[in-house]
């Protein structure tokens, strides 16, 4: 398998190369030549079954042997048996949980597993590479915890001042580990992407540092969200549909992607909280940038949505040229329009879109504790509210839960009056010292704090 770039004028690599590579050298995300089917005998185990759906996508680049023991490794870090257990929510929706890795947050599910191959890739070319990183809330605790112990790694991760949870802050900055450090940027979620971004298309920058990514820019982020899809279809049957609480794009697009391999998805309905544009874009045919507002589902707080871009080449016929040229004016006018029959072909089929304010999260993590007495964070609170819009008779309907209800116990114990407990791992948490700095939404100040921990 070859990777491609979005923006076409970046080289055609291999998985290691891309999995090191992360942002593509033309700014554009990397993508494969073509999209696989799904292997006919995938195992019955979730890491077996990850090993096969990733077989086509790896090639050669990682032996097949090796790839599963990377596998079993990262999977054996989460708390619950099946790795991403469903449960029943109501009679035809069902939650699948994502939530059960080491920082409670689906991030895991991926970043268990790239912090690994970046050491294998890293270990078997005696390399070092430094990662710098953005969040929204989730990525960076997952990212830190996939490689706080890798020797060949350090990592540099951004996110915006006041605007993540204080249980997310804390599991970014309260590890103590040589090869982490962790940046509060005066901005939001989408100023850190950008900072991110620059780092990556500044050539002499990222030459010097050797930089790779771990956001979903990152290839191996989405490859590895593709699993649980498959994995949900063979638990719940098919075709089913399913609602994603949606930011930054990734993980609806890796059910997108597992619909292109064959796995029996009807719809995908993207899930969004008052920074609408996502869903504002599914009916109307344009995404209008209207400024971030801050929300009871932080992680979601994003107006430019870097994955769609991988969406965007689709629906361009593979033409990286016009998707470079459809984004330079997104960036410069804040507004993309497609065309109706790009609309019609790749949008209509599969793709609806919903949201959720805060008025409407708090009512469905009460309406969720009421019925059943379940605890739900508010990211899938907004999965849920707008999944029981789309549900239909007879179709399955699963909404990903995607993070632990104690990662945002304020909002949760507003709507319900019970305050989720942290896992045992995590019980001390607000007793841990912090270690962050704090910098300005500027490129150089970012550069040369980077610069400064390359060790």
């Amino acid at each position: 398998m070859r990777y491609v770039s979005t923006r076409g004028a970046a080289p055609v690599l291999g998985f290691s190369d891309v999995v090191l590579a992360g942002l593509a050298n033309d700014g554009g995300l990397y993508v494969p030549e073509s999209w696989p089917a799904l292997p006919s005998n995938l195992g019955s185990t979730y890491p077996e079954l990850a090993a096969g759906v990733f077989a086509p996508y790896v090639g050669d680049d990682i032996a097949a042997d090796t790839m599963l023991r990377l596998c079993r490794e990262a999977y054996s870090t989460f708390r619950h048996p099946d790795v991403v257990p469903i449960v029943d929510l109501e009679p035809g929706h069902h939650l699948m949980e994502l939530f059960h890795g080491p920082t409670l947050a689906f991030k895991d599910v991926a970043l268990q597993l790239l912090g690994r191959l970046f050491d294998h890739i890293l270990t078997e070319r005696q390399q070092k590479v430094m990662i710098v990183g953005a969040t929204s809330g989730d990525t960076g605790s997952a990212a830190i915890d996939g490689v706080k112990d890798c020797a060949n790694i350090n990592i540099v991760i951004l996110y915006p001042e006041g605007r993540v949870s204080e249980v997310q802050r804390r599991q970014m900055t309260t590890v103590n580990s040589p090869n982490v450090r962790t940046v509060a940027i005066d901005g939001t979620f989408d100023d850190c992407q950008d900072l991110v971004k620059a780092m990556f298309n500044h050539a002499e920058f990222r030459e010097a540092q050797n930089l790779s990514a771990v956001n979903s820019i990152n290839w191996a982020r989405v490859m590895a969200q593709v699993v649980y899809y498959v994995e949900a279809t063979r638990r719940v049957g098919g075709p089913i549909d399913v609602t994603v609480p949606t930011g930054n794009f990734g993980n609806v697009l890796s059910g997108w992607i597992a619909k292109q391999m064959g796995a029996p998805l009807r719809r995908l309905i993207v899930a969004s909280n008052d920074n609408d544009i996502l869903t504002r874009f599914f009916n109307s045919h344009t995404m209008d940038v209207t400024g971030v507002h801050p929300t009871l589902s932080p992680s979601m707080d994003i107006q430019v949505s870097s994955n769609f871009e991988r969406l965007l080449f689709e629906m361009n016929n593979r033409d990286g040229a016009i998707t470079a040229a459809q984004l330079s004016r997104f960036r410069d006018k804040g507004k993309l329009v497609v065309e109706p029959d790009q609309f019609d072909q790749w949008i209509t089929p599969t793709f609806a879109a919903g949201r959720a304010s805060d008025h409407d999260t708090l009512s469905a993590i009460r309406s969720v504790y009421e019925n059943i007495g379940m605890l739900i964070d508010p990211h899938t609170a907004v999965g849920v509210k707008v999944a029981r819009e789309f549900a239909e008779d007879g179709v399955p309907m699963l909404t990903m839960a995607t993070a632990h209800p104690a990662k945002f116990p304020d909002a949760v114990e507003r709507a319900t009056g019970e305050r989720p407990a942290l896992p045992e791992h995590l019980a001390d948490l607000l007793d841990r010292p912090e270690h962050t700095a704090h910098l300005p939404n500027d490129l150089a100040a970012v550069e040369a704090f980077v610069a400064s921990h390359d060790g």
